[in-house]
């Protein structure tokens, strides 16, 4: 026999092992895809969010002062949603809380929502059944 008529290819064996092999390390790298995908939706929904609050924010630090105080008044703690908070239904909607601020602690009592200062607003945005939200303290005038 001549050198020529050798092994000119694989056998089923070997073809077969390969694919066992390459099955067995393609395995951890299709997980660890499937995890970055799962956190690309994780940080479109915190992006998006976020996004939603400033827009809403930035809305409610250009309407009148005043308004922004009847609407504090009228909701009576800073617990509970102002008109400015988004209808009930959709899932993530966006609840305004608005309350008199205690800015100075002149009564030191340490609560920043009694013994309240004048022209001073607590302003606070959040995703409806999430973590997510805004505050800030504004004041008349500025």
């Amino acid at each position: 026999m001549s050198a020529r008529h050798g092994q000119r290819g694989l056998t089923l064996v070997e073809v077969l092992v390969a694919m066992v092999l390459l099955a067995l390390v393609l395995l951890p790298a299709m997980q660890a895809l499937q995890t970055s995908v799962t956190g690309a939706d994780v940080h479109d929904e915190l992006a998006n969010n976020h996004f939603r609050l400033t827009s809403r924010m930035e809305e409610l630090l250009a309407e009148p002062f005043a308004d922004l105080e009847a609407a504090a008044v009228a909701a009576g703690a800073p617990s509970a949603a102002t008109s400015y908070s988004e209808p009930s239904g959709p899932p993530g909607r966006l609840l305004v809380y608005l309350a008199a601020y205690d800015g100075d602690n002149a009564d030191a009592d340490d609560d920043p929502f009694t013994g309240t200062d004048p022209g001073i607003l607590w302003l606070r945005v959040e995703a409806e059944g999430t973590v997510h939200g805004l505050e800030t303290v504004i004041a008349q005038g500025y």
